[in-house]
């Protein structure tokens, strides 16, 4: 009796006190019905409320974020395609100067050699003489007829054998006039073949010169999308960040991959120069933290070369830089680098006789070290590779600037609208958690009704009884009765 709970009437029956209980407090849950309903409304729109602010004002700074994305991306992109045209037509000025500053010589010798070709045509054209008037003259005189007179016969002879010479000579002519022709126009391929020549060539300089005006059409189609602020311009420019935003991570990572060789490379023999048992802290040797720093330098030197060759243009300061500092600057970062890679090379011929003399020290047998002296030069093939890698590393590391910039100028980009994918994801979940706890409340007034369930069938009872007696009453009774109904 003493560990039953105090509201319990009958402690040997639960049941029965939990009903006599709740048969007790049911007027009292009648009578709070509607401020009941009223709690509850209250609390579905105070928590609902707040929570629909929060959405709205999240859906407004995703907006404003988004169109700030947008200014920047179309900034960015302004820029990018501005110094591409810039780029194509330093190009266009350079083929014109190489290509076409000769065009004028060339047109001269265009037209010299087209007149050349038309004087020899015309020269071509020219017909030989006719035949003389005297051919006339000769068929009159074979209607002639001898009839056997010895001088007549004489004088036809004499003048067929000169008009036989005549013939003999003008053929002679007619051929070597011809053969002149034959000549003429075998002297044409010459020309044809220079003019073919410098025709093909004028062709190939202006293609390349029309495909570079089309790649500028194409850049101010794009740039005045751009300006135009059009979607099809936002949408293009954010997937190419996306894209040089994943290949700049791939090969930031193929560098990390590098820089981590370059660590083990020289990891062994720093602890040889600094000291193998010094520590920073609990579990990072000071050795370690070298081989870092190296790293690192050599890194940065790599960047500030390629500031100074205006590849990258991380830091504007370095690219604006006078001329003659900028060489300067750039001559220095690249002797350092050399310099770095070179105590690289030697940190790993270091490293691999660390190793050969701890691998001497664990030899016992002289058929082992006789066998390792056999080895000749290829035992100094590892040797020769790891001194190689420690020179290259280094100039290898140097071009992780061009995938920084790439990734630093995308990652705005990219990290801008994955903030504005979250934040509207996160308005979302608050709108539907707002819409949650209404409905939650709505469903706990309908659960107090189900509760109280008895005392309103009662009260719909009485409202049906006294609704159906007015009906039969009197007119005036009626009036009292609803009077009487008012509160």
């Amino acid at each position: 009796m003493g560990d039953s709970p105090r509201w319990m009437i009958w402690p040997e029956n639960i049941a029965l006190s939990a009903l006599i209980l709740f048969l007790v407090a049911l007027p009292f849950l009648y009578a709070a019905r509607k401020p009941a309903h009223d709690l509850l409304r209250s609390i579905g729109r105070l928590a609902d409320g707040p929570l629909r602010l929060a959405a709205r004002w999240l859906l407004a700074a995703a907006a404003d974020m988004k169109e700030r994305n947008k200014s920047v991306l179309l900034a960015h992109g302004r820029e990018e395609v501005e110094q591409h045209i810039a780029r194509e037509f330093e190009r266009v000025a350079a083929l014109v100067k190489r290509d076409l500053e000769g065009y004028p010589a060339l047109q001269r010798k265009l037209l010299d050699e087209i007149t050349r070709v038309e004087e020899d045509y015309r020269k071509c054209g020219e017909v030989p003489p006719p035949a003389p008037e005297w051919v006339e003259a000769l068929a009159a005189i074979t209607t002639i007829k001898s009839n056997g007179n010895e001088m007549v016969q004489r004088v036809l002879e004499e003048i067929n054998r000169s008009v036989t010479e005549i013939h003999e000579k003008a053929l002679v002519e007619y051929r070597n006039a011809y053969e002149t022709r034959h000549k003429i126009l075998d002297g044409f391929m010459p020309f044809w073949r220079s003019l073919d020549a410098n025709l093909t060539q004028a062709d190939k300089k202006l293609s390349s010169l029309h495909e570079r005006a089309a790649a500028i059409d194409a850049q101010m189609e794009r740039y005045e999308l751009i300006v135009a602020r059009s979607d099809k311009a936002e949408h293009g420019l954010t997937l190419s960040a996306l894209t040089q935003f994943v290949v700049a991570t791939l090969v930031m990572a193929i560098a990390a991959g590098g820089a981590l060789i370059n660590f083990k490379l020289i990891a062994l023999p720093m602890s040889e120069m600094v000291g193998a048992g010094d520590y920073l802290t609990a579990t990072l040797r000071t050795s370690e933290v070298a081989a870092l720093v190296i790293i690192f330098v050599e890194a940065t030197m790599g960047l500030f070369l390629m500031e100074t060759l205006r590849v990258t243009h991380l830091f504007p300061r370095v690219s604006n830089l006078p001329e003659r500092l900028r060489k300067r600057m750039m001559w220095t970062a690249f002797v350092l680098l050399l310099t770095l890679a070179g105590i690289e090379a030697a940190l790993a011929l270091m490293r691999d006789m660390l190793i050969a003399d701890k691998q001497a020290l664990l030899q016992s047998l002289a058929a082992t070290q006789q066998a390792a002296a056999a080895d000749g030069w290829l035992a100094h093939i590892p040797t020769a590779g790891q001194m190689l890698l420690g020179f290259i590393l280094p100039f290898a590391l140097a071009f992780i600037a061009i995938p920084l910039e790439s990734f630093m100028t995308s990652a705005r980009t990219v990290g801008g609208a994955a903030l504005v994918i979250l934040v509207r994801a996160t308005a979302f979940v608050l709108r539907v958690a707002g819409n949650l706890l209404r409905q939650s409340t709505r469903a706990l007034i309908i659960v107090y009704d189900v509760v109280i369930g008895v005392p309103l069938l009662i009260e719909h009872w009485v409202k049906a009884s006294r609704g159906a007696a007015a009906d039969d009453a009197p007119p005036a009774t009626r009036t009292v009765l609803e009077v009487g109904e008012q509160p």
